[in-house]
C-alpha cells in the first residue's frame, strides 16, 4: 500500500511538472528543470552508487572533475526529462538534429535488411530510434517498462506516437517478439548500458559487470550487423547523432567475444562525453 501511494504521488508530481513545462515552452523549461534537477536529482539517486560508478571509470579522477560530470550529469537529466512532453515538437522537425555518418544508416534502407542499432543512455536517448523511423526505417525498440504504474502509461504512450510506433517490453517475452520483428524485416534498436540480471559478466572499465548479450545473439543467428549510436546534446537544444560503421557478425568467434566488443565501443562514447552518461544507474552491481 505505501508503495502504491509513493508511486501515485510521484506520477502526479510529475505530471504536474510535466503540464508547467508544456505551458512554459521547450525553451525555458530545459533552462528551468536542468537547474531544478542538480537540486532535487541527488535526493531521488544514491551519492554513493554515482561516486561509486564514476570511481570505476577513472580512479584518478579529482573532487573538482566528478562533481562537474555529475552536475553536468544532472542538467541533462533536467532537459531530457521535460523533453518527453515535447516529443511531437522533436518528431516534426529536424533543425535540431546533425546527423554524422549518414551514410551508414542510408545503407540501411538501400540494402533492405535489418539491423539492430545499439547505444547508451546518453544526452535524450529517445531520439535515437526516433531519427531512425523518420528516415523510413522499419524500426522496433526494446524498452524496459517504469515502475510506477500510474505513469508507465502515459510514457508507453508517448513513445508509441513519438517515438517508434513499434515499441517491444524487455524480458523473455520481448525477446521473442524482436526475433519476429526481424523475420519482418525490421531492424531492432537497444540500450546495451544497463545490468540485466541474466546477462554474462564481462569486463566494463575493467571490472565485470552483467551484460545484455541479446544483440550479439540475434546478430549472430540470422546473419545481420549491429549499428552503434552515439548521441551529444550541443548547446542544450541541439544535438549531434553518429551512426558509427556497421559490426559484421561473423567476424566474431561467438557471442561473448561480439560482446566484449560492444563493451569496448561503449566505453569509448561514455569516455567521449561523462558528462551526459546517466551514472545514477547500478551497473557494476
Amino acid at each position: 500500500m505505501i508503495k502504491k501511494f509513493n508511486y501515485f504521488f510521484q506520477a502526479c508530481l510529475i505530471y504536474l511538472l510535466f503540464i508547467i513545462g508544456r505551458i512554459i515552452g521547450i525553451k525555458i523549461s530545459r533552462k528551468i528543470f536542468s537547474f531544478l534537477f542538480t537540486f532535487i536529482g541527488p535526493i531521488f539517486k544514491s551519492k554513493k552508487i554515482i561516486k561509486s560508478n564514476i570511481n570505476i571509470f577513472s580512479k584518478d579522477i579529482n573532487d573538482y572533475e566528478r562533481n562537474k560530470i555529475i552536475n553536468n550529469m544532472w542538467k541533462n537529466y533536467g532537459m531530457t526529462f521535460i523533453e518527453y512532453v515535447f516529443l511531437d515538437h522533436l518528431k516534426k522537425k529536424n533543425s535540431h538534429i546533425e546527423i554524422n555518418d549518414e551514410a551508414n544508416l542510408l545503407n540501411v534502407v538501400k540494402k533492405n535488411k535489418p539491423v539492430i542499432f545499439v547505444s547508451g543512455h546518453f544526452a535524450n536517448f529517445e531520439l535515437m530510434s526516433m531519427e531512425i523511423a523518420k528516415i523510413g526505417i522499419n524500426l522496433a525498440t526494446i524498452y524496459r517498462p517504469l515502475n510506477n504504474f500510474f505513469l508507465n502509461p502515459f510514457m508507453e504512450h508517448l513513445r508509441k506516437r513519438y517515438v517508434c510506433k513499434n515499441q517491444i517490453k524487455k524480458g523473455i517475452n520481448g525477446v521473442r517478439d524482436a526475433i519476429e520483428f526481424i523475420k519482418k524485416k525490421h531492424s531492432i534498436a537497444l540500450m546495451i548500458d544497463q545490468r540485466v540480471s541474466e546477462g554474462e559478466r564481462i569486463n566494463f572499465f575493467g571490472k565485470p559487470a552483467l551484460t545484455t548479450t541479446l544483440p550479439a545473439q540475434l546478430a549472430i543467428k540470422y546473419n545481420i550487423g549491429i549499428i552503434p549510436v552515439f548521441i551529444e546534446r550541443i548547446n542544450n537544444d541541439k544535438f549531434k547523432i553518429n551512426f558509427k560503421k556497421e559490426i559484421i557478425a561473423k567476424n566474431f568467434k561467438n557471442k561473448l567475444e561480439l560482446t566484449k566488443e560492444l563493451n569496448k565501443i561503449l566505453e569509448g562514447m561514455i569516455v567521449k562525453n561523462p558528462n551526459q552518461w546517466i551514472w545514477t544507474h547500478n551497473r557494476w552491481k
